[in-house]
């Protein structure tokens, strides 16, 4: 029926109403029951609840005791903790007020007594704006700043939430407070009042120390300066000066005191006539108004005294300006006697300018004689190369018809007392050709418009000619000549690293007495080396060099043959095509020559070793060849080849007797050899469309010429020949002949042989 949680005064109020009731009952029980058993019966039950409710009320009257002890702790706790605050509250050095809801709670004498006729209003429950409009409205707070930031600060940490709000006002008398605003927990505002007036002053007197001090230092730098140096204030007055200023101006003292007026120095000037400008058409005046208008002046003045000075003049930020006067008088000085002298080298250099006038325009005639001289030497070398051009077709038109015609002579002298004076009749003839060779090669890489083909290809090409070609003279010679197969691609000019590694194959044979000759590739990266090894006679360390140059030969009495042509032509079409050429040897162990070559992808996905031709030329060559040649000897050592060989021959001389002659027979040729250049105007190409035409038949065909321009190369891909060029070897001839009349792979038989 009690609630324990209830307080005790509650608990006393509601056991007393309990036992009244229980008193009522019981006086009611004495009415109604007469028996005195049922009153003593009444009387026992009412005892106990009496003595129940009695101990009730003895816990109830305990625990309200202890609750007063407790509530009189709390109450004097409380008493010595607003006394503890209080006391902090006077103890502190600057004023404290705790604002809630708007009203002030508390705070402490030095918040109230801070301005003084607001200190009276200042009470627990003053309302926050009625104390930031009366502090607003003060006689003690200085005029002219933002008081309202007070409130401000207030409104700005209720929205921001920010912790901390400061403001610094200043007071009456050179007084400053700090007021600092922090919103609590409790979103109440704690304000502090801090007086910062001996912080702001020693500031201030730092300040001002600091300003004398580089006022000081400011004047010092001034009086230390070579140029004269004034400063004048908005109102026109002499602030800063130095002493160099009034001397070159010859001011008195009078006029070089802080505080004069500009206008009392320029009437001095004015007066005195002290300056005068550098133009006469200007004065002082009209320096001033352009002054006002740019903000900036610079120019020359003349001192009476005969000094000369450079004047400027730049406004200050602050309206102010200031005066520079530099002395320039040594320097005007010289730059007159430097404009006297330059009057005088002016007429000296006007003479001088003559005569060299007079030598340009000899200079020029000499000029204009060694252009002519340059173009006369142009046309002497492409007339040389026209020479060599017509010399390559000329000269080896009768040495291809001599070697054709030793051919057969050889053949027919077989077992006779002449087949050893043909050897070497033949051997003559190859000598012959190689120096010819060489000397046409050395013509075409010292013209201007020497031809390169610069293109991709595996090195293996090369390599297979040489072990072709170069085998049977290394076995003449008993040398054994090794050739390493490759299957890198390179990219450079295949006729003349060809003709390249062909000369250092041959000067390595030519060298070597016995032992043997390896050829091969090394990878360095992404350069391979091409090297020719040899057991021959060495070179020394003072020939290696040489041995490049024109006709240079070693011990030529008792070793080789030829001028000594073939290391020149290596270096020149190396150095032309960017290849370098090392060389390293020993006297008697051998030498090594190498050429440095680009390594480039394969064209082809796949490359392989190229296979070894094996032609087995038949006794009998069983076909119809048409010959168109101009060259009468070659016409007929070629024709006796062909027939010794077995074929039957159509001679001709010219496009239109071919067309002839196989329209006379009705049938195609096997094959067509033609020569390139023919007579007026005619050629090879015009013969082998021509007779192609005539037979609709696409006849296979081969061009032996002189000409090694990469151009026919280029045609004869476009037309379906192979191009051979004289003096023709009949070892690739015979073979080649065979190769295209008997398989249809024309194309890779061109690539074989070309």
């Amino acid at each position: 029926m009690i609630d324990p949680a209830e307080p005790l005064e509650t608990q006393v109020e509601k056991q007393a109403k309990i036992i009244d009731a229980l008193i009522k009952r019981a006086n009611r029980g004495h009415d109604v029951g007469s028996s005195a058993y049922s009153l003593f019966q009444s009387a026992i039950a009412l005892q106990g609840e009496v003595s129940e409710r009695t101990k009730d009320l003895e816990r109830a009257l305990d625990t309200l005791g202890q609750a007063s002890n407790e509530l009189e702790s709390v109450q004097f706790a409380r008493e010595q903790t607003q006394k503890n605050l209080a006391v902090a509250l006077d103890v502190m050095e600057g004023g404290f007020a705790l604002f809630t809801d708007n009203k002030l709670q508390i705070c402490n004498d030095l918040f109230r007594n801070l301005i003084a006729d607001v200190s009276q209003i200042i009470a627990p429950g003053l309302d926050f704006e009625t104390y930031c409009n009366s502090i607003n409205q003060s006689s003690y707070v200085k005029r002219g700043q933002d008081v309202n930031r007070i409130s401000n600060n207030r409104s700005e940490l209720k929205r921001t939430g920010a912790p901390v709000a400061t403001f610094v006002l200043a007071l009456k008398n050179n007084r400053w407070v700090q007021i600092t605003q922090k919103r609590t927990s409790l979103d109440s505002i704690v304000m502090l009042q801090t007086e910062i007036t001996g912080i702001v002053r020693k500031n201030r007197r730092e300040k001002d120390k600091l300003i004398d001090e580089q006022t000081h230092f400011l004047q010092a730098a001034f009086d230390h300066m070579s140029q004269g140096v004034c400063t004048f204030s908005a109102e026109g007055t002499l602030l800063i000066h130095n002493s160099i200023f009034g001397e070159l101006l010859g001011l008195p003292y009078r006029l070089t005191r802080e505080g004069t007026a500009f206008g009392q120095i320029l009437d001095f000037i004015k007066k005195n006539q002290l300056l005068r400008l550098a133009y006469p058409n200007e004065d002082i005046d009209t320096w001033i108004d352009q002054f006002r208008v740019d903000n900036k002046l610079k120019g020359r003045i003349r001192h009476v005294s005969g000094g000369t000075y450079d004047l400027q003049v730049h406004r200050l930020p602050d309206d102010g300006f200031i005066v520079n006067v530099l002395d320039v008088t040594a320097e005007s000085q010289t730059t007159e006697l430097l404009e006297k002298r330059v009057q005088e080298r002016t007429s000296e250099l006007t003479d001088a300018n003559s005569r060299l006038r007079q030598q340009y325009d000899e200079q020029a005639k000499v000029e204009e004689e060694l252009r002519i001289a340059k173009e006369e030497a142009e046309a002497a070398v492409s007339s040389k190369t026209r020479f060599f051009a017509a010399a390559s077709h000329d000269l080896l038109q009768p040495i291809n018809a001599a070697k054709l015609f030793i051919s057969t002579l050889k053949e027919e002298s077989r077992g006779t007392g002449m087949e050893e004076t043909m050897d070497r009749l033949n051997r003559s003839f190859t000598s012959i050709e190689s120096l010819l060779h060489a000397l046409l090669d050395i013509a075409r890489l010292d013209s201007t418009g020497a031809e390169f083909s610069v293109t991709a290809f595996s090195i293996d090409e090369i390599l297979h000619f040489i072990k072709q070609d170069y085998s049977p003279l290394a076995c003449e010679k008993g040398l054994r000549i090794s050739i390493v197969p490759s299957t890198i691609w390179v990219q450079s000019d295949q006729r003349y690293l060809l003709r390249s590694v062909q000369n250092l194959v041959v000067n390595a044979i030519q060298y070597t007495e016995k032992g043997r000759i390896l050829v091969g590739c090394r990878r360095d990266g992404n350069q391979v080396r091409l090297e020719v090894w040899d057991t021959g006679i060495g070179i020394s360390k003072k020939n290696q060099k040489r041995i490049f140059n024109e006709f240079m030969r070693v011990k030529t009495s008792k070793f080789g043959y030829g001028m000594g042509l073939g290391l020149s032509i290596v270096e020149r079409a190396c150095r032309h095509l960017g290849h370098n050429v090392e060389v390293r040897s020993k006297p008697g162990i051998g030498s090594t020559f190498s050429i440095e070559l680009p390594m480039v992808e394969p064209v082809h996905s796949v490359v392989g070793p190229k296979p070894e031709r094996s032609f087995v030329p038949q006794d009998d060559m069983d076909l119809i060849v048409v010959i168109v040649e101009n060259d009468p000897e070659v016409l007929f050592a070629t024709t006796q080849k062909l027939e010794n060989w077995g074929a039957s021959v159509l001679g001709a001389k010219s496009t239109k007797e071919a067309v002839k002659l196989v329209r006379e027979i009705g049938i195609a040729p096997d094959i067509i050899l033609a020569d390139y250049q023919l007579d007026g105007g005619d050629d090879g190409i015009k013969s082998i469309v021509a007779l192609r035409n005539q037979t609709k038949t696409d006849i296979p065909a081969i061009m032996i010429t002189a000409n090694r321009k990469d151009s026919l190369i280029k045609a004869g891909h476009k037309h379906g020949f192979t191009v051979l060029t004289k003096p023709v070897q009949l070892s690739r001839l015979r073979p080649l002949i065979d190769w295209k009349t008997g398989n249809a792979a024309a194309e890779l038989a061109d690539k074989n042989f070309r």
